[in-house]
């Protein structure tokens, strides 16, 4: 989330680019590695649910979906996590790397970079060639985002047997607690961020991660050694099916975040969490690995997270906030200046307010992509001051550091999180913390969102202004996105039934693509889920009519729930 410097083509500076809206927003950009993207807007990615259960190749389902993005001129689309393990899954039916790379199994995601590119598109159901390529169409670069959930892979959900354990960098479940110098601190990253009932909150969270999550086993060298060899062997399949690039998903309490968390990472070896070289080991081995297998303009993205830093739950000191926010700095110092990686994705909240919090700066030295909520000039949460202090140390420590030997190596910023209007997308320039702008879940509620852009500018020449454009780009759900009244209140539960609506309208597009087509270069009215609330959600997420085994999943999920109901409040406090 920064401004237009780094390494542009056309070599303009930030400061004649900011009164200009259009060529801001939709002027080139050129990463480290050569590549060249078309405008400032990417589409980052969003866990689809739309494999088979327990795994699987994209399908067509997939293609539908990323068909709707590739038409629209979003100038990067990243695809969901891509598992490189299948017996670490997230949520079931997540895409996953085959066991052996061939012409048939690399077929699936092959057509899934042709669609990405608007090479193949799909209409009735089926993919066939885009015979019908306009002259100065934007042409996405295709992001395959590859991952390992390591402790985070749920019982059966995880794709391995009960009694089987995820690994990990240590032996720490989701939910349970370490103790630090006499300090008790909580190890999940997935816990609610209200200070309001915090305790009946953690309690509730707790039991609900116990159900889910199992105690994993630690993993040993030759462990690590298999891991990073499937996140090489993900890079060369992205490579051989035709995708630009990668992004190592390093962030949210998975697998390569874990190694980098002292709450998750209690290792004494090579890959310990002190010093700060060792934390960093498995993630530069890895990218190292990338780098030389792969050519040299294959894009290699590194995504990590602030709030992964400092855990929801907790209540940490100034001190304490000084020390993690030095941590995360020398994480992303370090990343810069391997001169190995083309952008790095730091997700942090949401970016509200815009015009308050204006920071300028000179950060043309990393291509960051930002999830940022500290724009409002009160925070609301821990994670949002902490994020805070943390954006305005990257920038001070960033342009006061010396660059890499080869300056043209150096990573370029993309923002990511609220950007719901122009207002929202030209602040985010304005104030220097974006070189391109990420669109999560704007980009499922409004696919379109680059043309409708475009239009407003063509409508609206003559003295129209972006950052004074607060309409948003299509209606949001708002309140159909609150959990049944019933159901305790913990993050990450209603999270779950928030995700489940965004899922349900992804499959939306989908079916509006292969049952029906879409029309006017729209997916069919019918596809958004108007009114439907988070109840309805959660069953047709796990529910499909031509999926029998999403009954007996949902049996799975609803059982877990009712545990975190119905079990005594004396067994809940006994834990704590």
């Amino acid at each position: 989330m920064s401004d237009l410097t780094c390494v542009v083509t056309s070599q303009t500076s930030v400061s004649s680019e900011r009164g200009l809206v259009k060529s801001s927003i939709f002027s080139p950009l050129t990463l480290p590695c050569g590549r060249t993207v078309d405008n400032r807007l990417v589409k980052v990615a969003m866990y689809e649910h739309l494999s088979d259960f327990s795994g699987g190749p994209p399908n067509t389902y997939h293609f539908a979906l990323y068909s709707e993005w590739a038409r629209h001129g979003w100038a990067m689309i990243i695809t969901g996590n891509v598992q490189v393990d299948k017996h670490h899954l997230t949520l079931g039916r997540d895409m996953a790397i085959p066991s052996a790379l061939t012409d048939e199994t690399l077929a699936p995601f092959q057509r899934l970079a042709q669609v990405i590119h608007g090479d193949t598109i799909v209409k009735d159901g089926s993919c066939s060639h885009n015979s019908r390529h306009s002259p100065g169409k934007v042409r996405p670069l295709a992001i395959m985002q590859i991952s390992h959930a390591g402790r985070q892979s749920p019982i059966v959900l995880g794709g391995r047997s009960p009694f089987v354990p995820p690994k990990a960098p240590s032996s720490i479940r989701v939910g349970s607690v370490v103790q630090r110098s006499g300090e008790v601190e909580i190890t999940s990253s997935l816990r609610s961020t209200e200070e309001k009932s915090a305790k009946d909150v953690r309690r509730t969270n707790d039991l609900f991660l116990r159900v889910l999550f199992q105690v994993p086993r630690e993993m040993t060298i030759d462990d690590i050694r298999d891991v990073q060899r499937g996140f090489l062997k993900a890079a060369l399949a992205a490579s051989e099916a035709g995708f630009d690039g990668i992004q190592l998903h390093c962030a949210h309490g998975y697998l390569l975040a874990q190694f980098m968390n002292p709450k998750t990472n209690l290792r004494q070896d090579q890959y310990s969490i002190h010093p700060s070289v060792n934390s960093l080991r498995m993630l530069r081995e890895t990218v190292e690995a990338i780098r030389t297998m792969t050519r040299r303009d294959f894009v290699v993205g590194v995504k990590i997270n602030s709030g992964d830093y400092v855990q929801a739950g907790e209540h940490p000191s100034d001190a304490r906030i000084q020390a993690e926010s030095s941590r995360v700095l020398d994480h992303v110092r370090t990343m810069a200046h391997w001169g190995m990686v083309d952008f790095i994705e730091i997700s942090g909240g949401d970016y509200e307010s815009p015009g308050k919090h204006v920071l300028s700066h000179k950060y043309s030295m990393c291509f960051i992509v930002l999830r940022l909520d500290f724009m409002s000039s009160k925070p609301t949460s821990l994670r949002q001051a902490f994020f805070s202090r943390f954006s305005r140390a990257v920038i001070e420590h960033i342009n006061r550091e010396p660059t890499p030997s080869n300056a043209s190596l150096v990573p370029v910023i993309l923002l990511t999180g609220g950007l719901r209007s122009p207002a929202h997308l030209q602040t985010a320039l304005d104030a220097g913390h974006a070189d391109l702008l990420g669109i999560g879940r704007g980009s499922i509620i409004c696919p379109d969102l680059p043309v409708v852009l475009q239009e407003r500018l063509t409508e609206n020449r003559l003295g129209y202004q972006f950052k004074e454009d607060t309409r948003p780009f299509a209606r949001e759900p708002s309140d159909d996105l609150k959990p049944p009244f019933r159901l305790p209140k913990a993050g990450l539960i209603g999270a779950s039934f928030e995700m489940a609506w965004y899922t349900v309208r992804m499959r939306g597009i989908a079916e509006s693509h292969i049952q029906h087509d879409a029309r006017n270069g729209k997916p069919q009215s019918h596809s958004y889920p108007h009114g439907m609330g988070t109840t309805e959600a959660m069953l047709r997420m796990w529910i499909w009519v031509n999926h029998v085994e999403g009954w007996w999943i949902l049996a799975f999920v609803l059982m877990t729930i009712s545990v975190v109901v119905t079990l005594p409040t004396q067994l809940i406090t006994s834990r704590q």
